[in-house]
């Protein structure tokens, strides 16, 4: 595993994730909100979005975290492992308002500066439907890409734990 990508709904955990396979295989993490929002919650246009995703895949190994599904075919092109949190919307909901209390007001080290944590009813809708709306897309392109890579589809938090575990083992 040299290149690693993690998709999954808001509040699954993918940037969390993404810290600990970066510490334990020492390679480095991409936080695609880090690089997409602007301060002021301001996205990158669409053109110069993908130039600097391109930029971010150049590297030799990391592990990189985020959706973006207008980029999901090119960072699953690049990738040889796909890691999907599959997760109940309860717990990624849960989680996610879990996120606001706890950074409310202030950026999170994951997200671009000057974008503090907010309560935003949109991104809280979007995880509600995201089993019905954007999960059929990602599977999708997971099957369009998976020849030659190895796909992980954890639906439990204690699958990832295992995994990380195996990792740590795997690295001694």
């Amino acid at each position: 595993m040299q290149r690693i990508i993690l998709i999954g709904s808001g509040g699954a955990g993918k940037s969390t994730l993404a810290k600990q396979i970066a510490e334990r295989l020492d390679i480095p993490v991409i936080h695609l909100d880090f690089h997409f929002w602007n301060p002021g919650w301001i996205e990158t246009p669409r053109p110069e979005w993908e130039k600097k995703v391109t930029d971010l895949l150049a590297g030799q190994s990391w592990v990189m975290d985020g959706n973006y599904g207008n980029t999901a075919a090119l960072r699953m092109a690049f990738a040889d492992t796909i890691i999907f949190l599959d997760f109940p919307r309860h717990l990624c909901l849960w989680r996610a308002i879990k996120r606001i209390i706890r950074y409310y007001g202030r950026t999170r080290p994951d997200m671009g500066h000057g974008c503090p944590e907010r309560f935003d009813y949109e991104f809280l809708r979007w995880i509600w439907n995201f089993p019905k709306q954007s999960r059929p897309l990602l599977i999708q392109v997971i099957q369009q890409h998976r020849a030659g890579k190895q796909v992980l589809i954890f639906r439990k938090p204690k699958e990832v734990r295992r995994f990380l575990d195996e990792i740590r083992r795997e690295k001694k």
